[in-house]
């Protein structure tokens, strides 16, 4: 089948994807109750059940709010770094030491037939990391929650098949905002979050002819607008790249999961 995956849900409430290669199902981030979650696998006829391992990108609440009882209640692996780790540990409450599962930060795991690599990221945390996942010549990416992408990075996720990338806020729409300046400071900073732009200009630098589809992800309620980051960044691939010909802009929401999308030679789509 190749890779499949799903984003269940993102946003600042809260973040969770699926990727399925059809013998192992990897669950990045738990950001939900474990009710939530089996309501928007639901939406994908996804048994909670059938996931086999759950990747931690950093502690932050949205992203592990429901990682202790879900791990607990289906008897699921964790792999995290070890400061993420430590973090976890006062936060998740008690996990079997036999799911506790150790995966440096440039580290690869094998499951199965399909290979994880993990890289850092610069955001407020821990340590946090993204995620490439590798099938025979499939690839996909996943990076939400960081303030800049650097050139590693860049090198890390280029001539991905599809992308889960983070387009948090419009700068403009942040600026006059309703947040305190201390916090609009942390969002725009080093270590805060990736606006539109800044999302399209990256896009520019590591999208390659095999690139089919980017899901805007882990967009800000306040300070974002769906229309907005997807126009933004379109605007920014048709005025740098504009060879990039049957790129699909997707969008990703804070309260349903989107379709399954499935890398494959045939670049297929499916419910």
């Amino acid at each position: 089948m190749g890779i499949r995956f799903t984003v269940l849900s993102s946003g600042s409430t809260g973040n969770a994807t699926v990727v399925d290669n059809g013998d192992v199902k990897l669950l990045i981030d738990v950001g939900f109750s474990a009710k939530k979650m089996e309501l928007l696998m639901k939406e994908r006829e996804l048994a909670a059940s059938s996931i086999d391992g759950i990747l931690v990108t950093h502690e932050h609440s949205d992203h592990i709010k429901g990682l202790g009882a879900f791990a607990r209640k289906y008897d699921v692996p964790i792999y995290a770094n070890e400061k993420t780790w430590v973090e976890l540990d006062r936060q998740i409450g008690a996990i079997a030491e036999g799911n506790k599962r150790v995966m440096e930060t440039g580290g690869v795991q094998e499951f199965g037939t399909m290979k994880v690599e993990s890289f850092g990221i610069s955001h407020d945390a821990a340590e946090p990391v993204g995620y490439v996942f590798y099938e025979e010549e499939q690839k996909l990416s996943v990076v939400t929650d960081l303030g800049y992408m650097s050139e590693k990075v860049k090198e890390k996720i280029a001539d991905s098949d599809a992308y889960v990338l983070e387009t948090n806020h419009d700068v403009d729409m942040l600026r006059v905002g309703h947040y305190p300046w201390s916090i609009k400071r942390r969002i725009l900073g080093d270590k805060g979050h990736l606006s539109n732009e800044a999302a399209g200009d990256a896009l520019c630098d590591i999208m390659t002819n095999k690139t089919k589809s980017v899901y805007m992800a882990h967009l800000s309620r306040d300070h974002n607008l769906m229309d907005l980051a997807r126009l933004t960044v379109n605007n920014i691939v048709q005025e740098r790249a504009p060879e990039a010909k049957g790129l699909r802009l997707m969008d990703t929401y804070f309260d349903r999961s989107t379709k399954w999308d499935v890398l494959s030679p045939s670049d297929s789509d499916s419910e």
